[in-house]
C-alpha cells in the first residue's frame, strides 16, 4: 500500500512538473527600424530583422542579443539552439553586408536592434536591466563596437552602459578586416582607429567576457588581439573583464563557448537579484 502511495506521489509531481514546463514561441521577421527607414531604404526594409525566442508567460527573464558572424560580408540570423529552453530570450539580428553597404552600416544596425531590444522587450515580459550582447567572429565584433564605442547606441537614446553584459566569441578587436578592406589595407597589417573596440577601453564599461579559440588554431591573431584588449580594460580600471582560451578549438568555437555564455548570464543575473 505504502508502494502505491509513493508511485501515486511520485506520478502527480511528474504531471505538476510538466504542466509547469516552460513554453517558448518564435517570432520571426521583426523590423527594428521605424517604417519611414525602412521606407526610404530598399536593402534595409529586406535586411534590417531580427527573431525572438522568448519563454511564454513569463516575467522578468534575461535577454540575449545574438549577431551572427561572416566577415560583415555573408550569414544570418540565428537562434543557436544551445541557447534555447535556459530560461531567457535570444533575439537573432540580421545586418546589412558589405559590400551592398558599408561595413559601418552593420555597427548602425547592431546599435539599432539593441536599442529596439530595450524599447520592446518588456512587452514580452522581459526585464530592459538584464540585455546581454554577443555574437560570434564578426558578430563578436559588432557587440564589442556598439558596447565600448556609447556614440552607436547614443544615436538610438540608449545608454550603453544599460547593457547588462558583452560576451563577444572571437570578436575583433582591432579594426575589422572587412573595414580595413575597403580602406585599401591589407589582412595582416593591425589598425587601431575609429573602427577598432581597443581605441575605446574605459573602466565603466559593461562585464566584459572575452572568448577565443586556441591562439595556435585561431584566425590570424584572433587570441592576441582578445588578450590585448583584457589587458587594456584592466589597466583602465575595469573590474570585469574576463578572458577565455578555449584550448583545442579554432575559430568555429561557438559549441564549446555557450555553456561559458549561459554561465555568465546567470552568474550577472543572480549578482542583479541579490543586490536588489
Amino acid at each position: 500500500m505504502k508502494k502505491i502511495i509513493l508511485l501515486l506521489i511520485l506520478f502527480f509531481i511528474g504531471i505538476s512538473s510538466f504542466a509547469q514546463k516552460t513554453e517558448y514561441e518564435t517570432k520571426t521577421n521583426i523590423q527594428y527600424y521605424n517604417a519611414a527607414t525602412n521606407k526610404s531604404d530598399s536593402y534595409i526594409n529586406e535586411r534590417c530583422v531580427l527573431d525572438i525566442y522568448y519563454p511564454k508567460n513569463s516575467k522578468g527573464f534575461a535577454t540575449i542579443i545574438w549577431f551572427h558572424g561572416g566577415g560583415l560580408t555573408g550569414g544570418s540570423k540565428e537562434i543557436p539552439e544551445a541557447l534555447k529552453n535556459k530560461g531567457f530570450a535570444i533575439i537573432g539580428v540580421n545586418y546589412r553586408l558589405s559590400p551592398k553597404a558599408k561595413a559601418e552600416k552593420a555597427i548602425e544596425d547592431a546599435a539599432a536592434a539593441v536599442a529596439w531590444a530595450f524599447n520592446n522587450i518588456g512587452n514580452y515580459g522581459g526585464d530592459t536591466s538584464q540585455i546581454f550582447v554577443s555574437g560570434h567572429s564578426a558578430g563578436g565584433y559588432l557587440s564589442l563596437m556598439i558596447g565600448l564605442d556609447k556614440k552607436w547606441l547614443q544615436k538610438e537614446g540608449i545608454d550603453a552602459n544599460k547593457i547588462a553584459g558583452l560576451i563577444p566569441f572571437s570578436g575583433q578587436c582591432i579594426t575589422h578586416f572587412e573595414i580595413r578592406r575597403e580602406k585599401g589595407i591589407p589582412d595582416k597589417q593591425p589598425t587601431i582607429d575609429a573602427f577598432a573596440p581597443l581605441f575605446y577601453v574605459r573602466a565603466d564599461a559593461p562585464p566584459l567576457l572575452l572568448i577565443t579559440g586556441d591562439r595556435e588554431l585561431e584566425m590570424l591573431g584572433r587570441y592576441e588581439e582578445n588578450a590585448y584588449m583584457a589587458r587594456m580594460m584592466k589597466l583602465v580600471g575595469h573590474k570585469e573583464t574576463k578572458l577565455f582560451e578555449l584550448g583545442g578549438y579554432g575559430h568555429g568555437m561557438t559549441e564549446p563557448g555557450f555553456p561559458l555564455l549561459v554561465n555568465e548570464v546567470n552568474r550577472i543575473v543572480k549578482e542583479k537579484q541579490t543586490k536588489k
